[in-house]
């Protein structure tokens, strides 16, 4: 195994790897199929060379994912890959009834995270750890990842809530620009390298749809502001700034053409990450607005101008030290940093600075040139002069602490915008995006502590995945050959462990009152954990060191300034500076507090221990591990093809140096062999016990439960011996439920999963627990069906029951008005015909009068009383309703047939409406009082025959002559009704 150190090869066994070549010669011959095998665990055997030649096959034809057991490997391109990331793949995937039979893709991890969240199997929160090297592409995975989830966990009903979600989501995503611009840089390895650690949690309702979301960040590399290495970069926004800003923004902030800086090196290179619109874009959309970007703007120009301070050396003790010219300037390096002005130093970048930071232009240069001192009991102020480098140190440090305060304002901004209300959520994804593994020339504490946290995620994921999954395979009584796996405890006690580490050490440098010496502190590590495997010296270095043997391999570190950055100072004075500025910002991000105040200035017997960046990094570190180990965790491990970012490019050496460092090729022994699944009993039962459905139906042996067994409820309370034929009723389902999934085609997939039964656990494969899944869907949607059709056999049931209930009503209430409608015509039928015949029998009976007892006068002079001469009350009301119909009786008064005698007198009477009174007031004169038959019709000129009924004479044949005077037809009527008138 090739070791190396800062980057430099020590040594290799060449023997092991020749006849590991020559073992596999055979096998590598097929190498053209290397490319088709998705997973690394079906590679044999599983070696570095084998998995090496894999991953270099797979990178050849555009593989960029490869999974490794539990693990997801993912390779950089070095080149965009649009396809590869597309809105449609990602339904693709959320869409798939089993993501992981399409191709191994960040996708599918983030869609097995929500899967699981769905489920609500415990633990139900997850988290993805996205680990690897500098450059990488941890970033650009964590942001792939964002946009999967902003797109397959928002599925809103209402246009409101959609609405909702879409912001949600959009200020998600604008997070991403904001926080890679203020916290990434260009390094040596990686133009887009995280200068931070964040953790950002997916915050998701009941129903699985994103609600929100909170970043929590850890230990920034603010000393990047006014310190960079060699062809390293600066934070991205100072470049935003000078290449993006407009013309009247450069007025405004002092930043003309051509300005140089001596904290912005290498200024000409353009990057992909320069771009000040979309940051401005997205900082609007996380609710900052345009004044308030801009006051960001002017900040940070200030600090740019605070660069530009160089102070010289003062030739007494006693006097502060002066500026140097601000046209020419000689920086840390020694290098010349030539200023944008050539202006006297009152006109220079102090004036400039304090104008933008909106400070007192002589209160600011007091503050970097002199020291305030508190000595004795009595805390008297003393001030004294500060050296040269004192005055960069402090100029340095007011730098550092706006930035780091604006940062993490920039971060409370963040989460305040996209965090929702605790009660809105229920569980989350997390997404751990941390620094890579770093080894430089020069390394400090920065370096240290961020090797720590990978050495702390490296073995979160040996504990998790390789030595736990062995002992619990040993726990529950599982046959298990344990693998041998490079486990980093020893380097981890080197560093963190108690009482003695190198941490500890560091701390206790910086609590003593004392100078600090880079040589002591080398002689007190060596001596003090000379015991260590992991620490090491390197006796050719000139400058005092130690070397640190991570899993990634050993690393040299430079004690020159380590405590002092342990230490990470403020002066009280640079502070209460702050506190004085004008602008609305730096009011807010260095507010004047009573409480501060009074704990500025402590007594020297009650004075607090200094909270170091060790300790303050090791804590968050811990709560950090403390939320992984409460979630269900996902890998994947980002590999670098090559250091140079070319795309197409596979250097063997460099991939072969990761794969040993992260442990890989162990993960694959064990993931292969294992059983990465693991379910307690008594969760096991609960879930799958409706299996026992499938094992009645199908197999009725002698370990199929009896019907009324089948439905009995098992108790949660249940011991392990009641648990145990349950247990076993539901693994006699699994060859049906395997041959049942198995195609005609593919043997392989007809064999039995193994599964075993430990104590406490039921251990089994991933392929396996699909296949349970599978059949609990199955049973569900058999008793769904079930339950389905009993529904509608009942609702049948109820709504024909209804119907027929509904037919009878009806039936009823038609049958009832029927026979009111019936009685109603009987009752007027009756009426009508008790009327008629009423009528009937007075017509016969005044007809027969007439015609038998007719007298041949009708006119008496004597006179009658009036009583006597009334009509009876029903012929009364018979001529009333005659008379109401007169013109229907006009025209029966000329029918020549059809009315004789009496009736006709009655119709005439009716139709002329007669005054009711006596009736020898007029006079009507019927055909019997003339000497022949008479009408009131116009005579017809020939014979007319008559028949009366019951006339006296057999029949009528006679052709009466009309007097000559008399005048026939309507006339004569109107002339009789005129004459009557007027008598």
């Amino acid at each position: 195994m090739a070791s190396q150190v800062n980057g430099h090869s020590s040594g290799s066994d060449a023997q092991g790897g020749k006849s590991l070549r020559e073992d596999l010669q055979e096998f590598l011959g097929g190498e053209a199929l290397l490319h088709e095998l998705d997973d690394l665990t079906k590679v044999n055997p599983v070696t570095l060379e084998t998995v090496l030649r894999c991953l270099q096959a797979r990178y050849a034809a555009d593989m960029f994912y490869t999974s490794a057991g539990c693990t997801l490997v993912a390779l950089n391109p070095f080149k965009p890959v649009p396809q590869l990331y597309s809105p449609a793949l990602m339904r693709e995937y959320h869409a798939a009834p089993q993501p992981q039979k399409l191709r191994p893709h960040i996708f599918a991890v983030g869609e097995q995270t929500y899967r699981n969240v769905q489920s609500l199997i415990e633990p139900v929160n997850q988290s993805i750890i996205v680990s690897g090297e500098s450059g990488a592409g941890k970033t650009w995975t964590s942001r792939c990842l964002m946009k999967f989830y902003a797109v397959v966990a928002a599925s809103p009903t209402s246009l409101e809530s959609h609405k909702i979600a879409e912001r949600i989501e959009q200020r998600i995503l604008n997070s991403n620009p904001v926080m890679e611009a203020f916290g990434n840089a260009c390094t040596l390895r990686n133009n887009n390298s995280s200068r931070f650690g964040k953790f950002i949690q997916l915050q998701l309702n009941s129903a699985q749809q994103m609600t929100g979301a909170a970043v929590q960040t850890y230990l920034l590399e603010k000393t990047r502001v006014t310190c960079q290495a060699s062809s390293e970069r600066n934070f991205h926004i100072f470049y935003q700034i000078c290449k993006g800003a407009s013309v009247d923004e450069r007025l405004q902030w002092h930043l003309p053409e051509g300005a140089s800086f001596s904290w912005l090196p290498n200024p000409e290179r353009t990057l992909e990450e320069d771009c000040f619109q979309v940051t401005r874009e997205a900082m609007l959309h996380l609710g900052i607005d345009i004044p308030t970007q801009n006051n960001i703007f002017q900040v940070l120009a200030g600090l740019l101008h605070l660069g530009n301070i160089w102070f010289a050396d003062s030739k007494d003790e006693a006097q502060s030290c002066q500026l140097m010219d601000d046209a020419k300037c000689e920086n840390k390096d020694g290098g010349l940093c030539i200023s944008f002005g050539h202006t006297p130093r009152e006109q220079g970048s102090i004036r400039t600075s304090a104008s933008l930071l909106q400070l007192p232009e002589d209160p600011l240069l007091e503050t970097l040139q002199i020291r305030t001192i508190r000595a004795g009991r009595q805390q008297q102020v003393f001030q004294k002069p500060c050296s040269r480098a004192e005055c960069d140190t402090r100029r340095d440090c007011l730098a550092k602490l706006v930035y780091a305060r604006l940062f993490d304002w920039l971060v409370s901004v963040i989460n305040s915008s996209i965090c929702a209300d605790p009660d809105s959520w229920t569980t989350f994804i997390g997404l751990l995006d941390v620094y890579g593994f770093e080894s430089f020339p020069s390394n400090s504490l920065e370096q240290l502590c961020i090797n720590y946290a990978n050495e702390k995620l490296q073995q979160h994921f040996v504990a998790h995945y390789l030595r736990a999954q062995q002992e619990e395979y040993a726990v529950e009584g599982l046959d298990w050959s344990f693998v041998n796996y490079q486990d980093n405890q020893a380097c981890l006690d080197l560093i963190e462990g108690s009482p003695i580490s190198i941490c500890s050490l560091i701390n206790e440098e910086c609590r003593l009152n004392r100078p600090s010496s880079a040589a002591q502190l080398q002689t007190r590590i060596e001596s003090t954990l000379a015991g260590s495997p992991c620490l090491g010296h390197n006796k050719l270095s000139r400058e005092p060191s130690f070397i640190v043997v991570h899993y990634a391999g050993p690393v040299q570190y430079h004690t020159a300034g380590l405590v002092e950055k342990n230490k990470d100072p403020v002066p009280p004075e640079l502070t209460r500076l702050l506190q004085q500025s004008q602008d609305p910002l730096l009011k807010v991000l260095f507010p004047m507090d009573p409480e501060e105040k009074s704990q500025e200035e402590p007594s020297g017997q009650s004075r607090a221990p200094v909270l170091t960046v060790v300790s303050k990094f090791k804590a968050s570190l811990e709560q950090l591990l403390q939320v992984l180990h409460s979630t269900t965790p996902h890998y994947i491990r980002c590999i670098k093809p090559n250091s140079q970012g070319q795309a197409h490019t596979f250097l063997q050496e460099e991939v072969l140096s990761q794969l040993e460092a992260c442990g890989l090729v162990e993960t694959i022994h064990i993931s292969a062999a294992g059983f990465p699944i693991r379910i307690p009993h008594q969760n096991f039962v609960e879930r799958y016990e409706l299996l026992r459905r499938l094992c009645t139906r199908t197999s009725p042996g002698s370990h199929s439960p009896s019907p009324d067994e089948g439905h009995s409820e098992w108790s949660p309370h249940t011991k392990g011996a009641t648990l145990q034929p349950l247990l076993q009723d539901i693994l006699h389902t699994l060859p049906a439920l395997t041959q049942a999934a198995a195609t005609p085609g593919d043997p392989a997939e007809a064999t039995p999963v193994p599964v075993h039964c430990g104590r406490t656990k039921v251990f089994m494969t991933d392929s396996m627990l699909e296949l349970l899944e599978c059949g609990r869907a199955q049973v569900l949607e058999q008793c769904a069906c079930c339950i389905q059709g009993s529904w509608r056999r009942h609702r049948h049931r109820k709504q024909e029951r209804q119907r027929q209930a509904a037919t009878l009503i009806q039936a009823a209430i038609r049958s009832w008005l029927a026979r009111k409608h019936i009685q109603r015509m009987h009752a007027a039928a009756t009426a009508i015909k008790r009327t008629w015949q009423k009528w009937r029998i007075r017509m016969a009976f005044l007809a027969s009068k007439e015609l038998d007892g007719v007298q041949e006068k009708h006119v008496s002079q004597v006179p009658l009383p009036l009583g006597s001469l009334l009509l009876p009350q029903a012929q009364t009301s018979l001529l009333e309703a005659i008379i109401r119909l007169w013109p229907l009786g006009l025209v029966l008064a000329n029918a020549a047939v059809g009315v004789r005698g009496f009736q006709r007198k009655l119709v005439v009477w009716a139709c002329l409406q007669l005054p009711m009174g006596n009736p020898s007031s007029y006079a009507v004169q019927t055909a019997q009082e003339q000497a022949g038959v008479t009408s009131i019709r116009a005579l017809p000129q020939g014979s007319i025959k008559f028949h009366c009924r019951k006339s006296p004479l057999p029949y009528a044949d006679i052709c009466p002559e009309p007097s000559l005077h008399s005048v026939t037809g309507f006339n004569q009527i109107l002339l009789e009704r005129h004459s009557l008138g007027h008598m």
